[in-house]
C-alpha cells in the first residue's frame, strides 16, 4: 500500500494539470492507497481556499474519493462524521476535531461560532473554557 500527499488528491479531483492528473489517475486506479487524516484536512483547505469549492462540493468529492474500494483511511468513522457535520454547516476542521473528541466530556474553544454549530451534535460539549 502507498500513501499520497495532498497535491495528488487535488490533481485527481480538479484535473487542473493534465500531466499530473494522468499520473494521479493512474495511481488511484491501480494501487491500494492510504490517505492520512492530515492530508484530508489539508486537501479540504486547499479545495476551499485555492479552488473555491463550496462545502457541498467538498463533501461530494470526498464521499466519491473515499468510497473507492482501494482507498484506506486511518479513521473512516471520524472522517464520515466530519463530512456529515460539514454538510450541516460546521467548519470541516472543527468537525474533524469534534469527531475525534466524542469520547470526551468537553472540547474547549474560544470559537463561539463553533460552539453554536456544535450544539447537540454529540455528547461532547463544545464550550468556552
Amino acid at each position: 500500500m502507498m500513501a499520497v500527499d495532498t497535491n495528488l488528491i487535488v490533481r485527481f479531483l480538479t484535473q487542473d494539470d493534465e500531466q499530473q492528473y494522468k499520473k494521479a489517475y493512474s495511481l488511484f486506479s491501480s494501487e491500494e492507497i492510504f490517505i492520512p487524516d492530515t492530508v484530508i484536512l489539508e486537501t479540504e483547505w486547499v479545495l476551499r481556499y485555492a479552488y473555491t469549492f463550496s462545502p457541498e462540493e467538498i463533501c461530494t468529492a470526498f464521499i466519491a474519493l473515499f468510497g473507492l474500494k482501494n482507498i484506506h483511511l486511518s479513521n473512516p468513522f471520524f472522517i464520515a462524521q466530519a463530512i456529515e457535520w460539514h454538510k450541516q454547516g460546521v467548519d470541516f476542521s472543527d468537525a474533524l476535531h469534534l469527531a475525534q473528541c466524542q469520547q470526551h466530556e468537553k472540547l474547549y474553544t474560544f470559537d463561539k461560532k463553533f460552539i453554536a454549530k456544535a450544539k447537540n451534535l454529540t455528547q461532547c460539549d463544545v464550550a468556552l473554557p
